[in-house]
């Protein structure tokens, strides 16, 4: 499989949003605060960990 960027991007939308729906349908937590603070910090938290798993793969051709 050829992880292009609209793959990577398309597959890392599709992991937070089935995060976000489990969470939303869990009656652990209301709505809003699954979408204010839980969706944010998953977003950030993935592109960081995006990123650094792409550097690594980077370094890991290099080397």
């Amino acid at each position: 499989m050829e992880f292009t960027t609209g793959t990577t991007g398309g597959l890392f939308a599709a992991i937070v949003a089935i995060g976000v729906g489990a969470l939303i349908v869990a009656p652990m937590m209301g709505p809003s605060t699954v979408l204010m603070m839980v969706l944010p910090s998953m977003v950030v938290f993935g592109l960081l960990t995006l990123i650094l798993g792409v550097k690594h793969g980077e370094y890991r051709v290099k080397n």
